[in-house]
């Protein structure tokens, strides 16, 4: 099955080949699909940004498309910035930015009470309208500093998972799809996906 990704981020299309395609399903970019639409994430909820991607692109298309909507929330901050986490410091703002904000808004934070987790919702929608959701959950904390590690993108330099006690940045790419909160996601979609296709 080949997979239309509803992303403008190169780094969650890199994830999503990544996990997907070793499971025999191919994942175009928007741009491979000759699909160009403008996507605004005005939705409350993960599940609803990740509708309204899905959506958008799936009306242009006879192909399935897979969309997903994810963020970092932070106990000290409520929340936040959870659905607004890749513009935190501002529509257009850079990781490095949001990142920075985040820090300085968790300066006082002392470690015990830096927890955060990051959240990813999926919606897969195929032709003839059928959708599937999933979501996954990874849990952690927010560094005091930007790890070195050169991997992943977004907040991973600062977010520091559970189990392992590592920086999602300094994990090999097979050791964060294990335990991210995408990876979590992508394979209960990769199971409903061949529970469709066997019942079909």
């Amino acid at each position: 099955m080949t997979l239309i990704a509803a992303t403008n981020n190169p780094g969650k299309l890199v994830e999503l080949k990544r996990m997907l395609e070793p499971e025999g399903f191919k994942i175009l970019s928007m741009r491979q699909a000759n699909v160009y639409a403008e996507i605004e994430e005005t939705a409350p909820t993960y599940e609803g940004n990740a509708e309204i991607k899905a959506v958008i692109v799936s009306e242009v298309t006879d192909m399935p498309v897979i969309a997903d909507d994810s963020g970092l929330e932070v106990d000290a901050l409520d929340g936040a910035p959870g659905v607004f986490s890749a513009r935190y410091a501002g529509n257009g703002a850079s990781s490095t930015e949001c990142i920075g904000k985040l820090l300085e808004c968790l300066r006082d934070v002392p470690p015990e009470k830096r927890g955060a987790h990051f959240v990813c919702s999926v919606c897969c929608i195929l032709p003839g309208g059928k959708m599937i959701r999933t979501c996954g959950r990874c849990d952690g904390w927010i560094a005091k500093a930007v790890s070195n590690g050169g991997g992943g993108f977004g907040y991973d330099p600062v977010f520091i998972e559970s189990n392992s006690g590592i920086a999602f940045s300094d994990l090999s790419q097979e050791e964060k799809d294990k335990v991210s909160h995408r990876g979590m996601a992508v394979r209960e979609l990769v199971k409903k996906l061949r529970e469709t296709d066997q019942s079909n």
